[in-house]
């Protein structure tokens, strides 16, 4: 064959993608380090676009490693969104199929430190924990500065004195075991996984290690050092604040809707942002003592680090506080991927769940993964940032709302609140704040009933039982969620 027809494009193409491959596959991942924060927004990382707040180690994080734009949390049925999603991120289940929405984790559903444990790795925790006792001790062989519990509520200590367990090995954990600390929030689960990361046990043998923080979850309280870090009266507004939403999305009166009058006020929301951005800081000062000490034991370089938030928050956005909405606020979060193989200084918007961590990691290590998983591994988006690991984006809140998302940039958001209908179309290539509701248009009446049989199609394929095309939905009387 003359070099004028050997089709060298095709070939240079397909030494990329096997040298991706070797790459990827070939590189020394030994360990895991899992970083989740609490109620933290996608929109919240300096190096992603947001000039205001100030986050220099996630910014770090992000130049060394991959960084997933579009990832979400499938959703939930019930307001503490982050209870099936943290089950979601150690089992690799989606949403409708987790029972009582992950309050409980059976035997049945395989977690990913569960098999990790079997194979002679340490598995470390930290931090939070939203499911049962149960489930933590076949999870953990080791952990410290424990917290059962969805927050730290003020009445309780709040971020200042949260209480806390020490690691159990009977997996009991007597109410009377449990102690009240001196040290903020994040900085108590920091220290513990900087002990651990320092301790013989982590040279020795190869370790899972889960930082699950309580920040920046409510009540957004900063320690000191952060308290004034950014004033409100320097904290722009954002463009789809409203006084309060449009309509009954169904969950208007949840707790976390309640932490400030209603309608809005444009000077308490932005006290509200100036101090959730404070808590994030914070945090982000503690995830970086924690990748210091990761280095300073000599475990950066054959470490897998994963950072990712649980859930969105609205802080201001469409007249709301909470993450109990489909919007893009509530349902994106953060997620970055670094390590052994990992491309750096790179990001992908290949739409992503919370729950395809867990079958990643699983392929990275070259361990097969448990029958239950359901998520997707990402690992082709590694490779290949320009990949796709699924078409569409759907997601869950509660038994009254389902939405959909495509790659073009439209979303559709459908809702049957006490029998009223509501539907929300937005392009978010030209809305991406979600403001104008198109659904109202003619012009985009066909596009509208596409999206609504694309959405049935992925609630099918996602295990939620309901029918969007009856008058309520299916629902039987008293049901609330399709996974419990």
């Amino acid at each position: 064959m003359k070099n004028g027809n050997f089709p060298w494009r095709i070939f240079i193409a397909l030494l990329c993608i096997a040298v991706g491959n070797l790459y990827v596959s070939a590189q020394p991942i030994r360990n895991i380090l899992i970083l989740y924060s609490d109620d933290q927004s996608y929109n919240t990382i300096a190096a992603w676009g947001n000039n205001v707040i100030r986050t220099p180690h996630l910014d770090r994080l992000s130049k060394e490693g991959l960084s997933f734009r579009q990832a979400h949390v499938m959703g939930g049925h019930q307001g503490a969104v982050c209870v099936p999603s943290r089950a979601m991120l150690l089992t690799g289940r989606y949403v409708n199929r987790l029972p009582k929405d992950g309050a409980v984790i059976p035997d049945s559903l395989v977690s990913l430190p569960e098999v990790l444990r079997a194979k002679g790795y340490t598995t470390f925790h930290t931090g939070k924990w939203h499911s049962d006792k149960a489930s933590h001790h076949r999870m953990f062989s080791a952990g410290d500065r424990i917290f059962f519990g969805g927050m730290h509520f003020e009445k309780d200590g709040g971020q200042f004195h949260p209480t806390v367990y020490h690691y159990d090995p009977a997996g009991e954990y007597p109410r009377s075991a449990a102690w009240q600390s001196d040290t903020f929030s994040t900085q108590l689960y920091a220290d513990a996984a900087i002990a651990f990361l320092q301790s013989r046990e982590a040279r020795e043998r190869p370790f899972f290690c889960y930082v699950a923080f309580t920040s920046p979850h409510d009540p957004r309280t900063p320690p000191p050092a952060f308290a004034n870090a950014y004033k409100a009266a320097d904290m722009p507004l954002p463009p789809n604040f409203m006084p309060q939403h449009p309509f009954d999305n169904g969950d208007l009166r949840v707790r976390d809707e309640m932490l400030l009058p209603h309608p809005r006020n444009p000077d308490s929301v932005k006290r509200e942002i100036a101090a959730y951005y404070a808590m994030v800081s914070e945090m982000d000062a503690q995830v970086g003592r924690i990748l210091q000490a990761l280095e300073g034991a000599g475990l950066r370089d054959n470490t897998l680090i994963v950072f990712a938030g649980d859930n969105g928050l609205a802080v201001g956005q469409h007249g709301l506080l909470g993450k109990q909405s489909l919007y893009e606020h509530s349902s994106r979060v953060p997620l970055i991927i670094a390590g052994p193989g990992i491309p750096a200084n790179t990001s992908t918007q290949a739409f992503t769940y919370l729950s395809d961590i867990t079958p990643t990691v699983y392929e990275l290590l070259a361990v097969a993964a448990p029958a239950t998983v359901e998520g997707r591994s990402l690992v082709p988006l590694i490779r290949n940032q320009q990949a796709t690991v699924r078409p569409n984006m759907y997601n869950v809140y509660g038994h009254w709302s389902r939405s959909v998302k495509t790659p073009d940039g439209f979303k559709l958001i459908v809702y049957n609140v006490n029998g009223v209908a509501t539907t929300q179309l937005f392009n978010l290539k030209k809305d991406p704040w979600e403001i104008l509701n198109l659904a109202a248009d003619p012009s985009y009446s066909d596009r509208v009933k596409e999206m609504r049989q694309l959405l049935k199609k992925e609630m099918l394929q996602a295990g939620d039982d309901l029918d969007i095309d009856l008058p309520d939905w299916g629902r039987k009387p008293g049901q609330r969620a399709s996974g419990s």
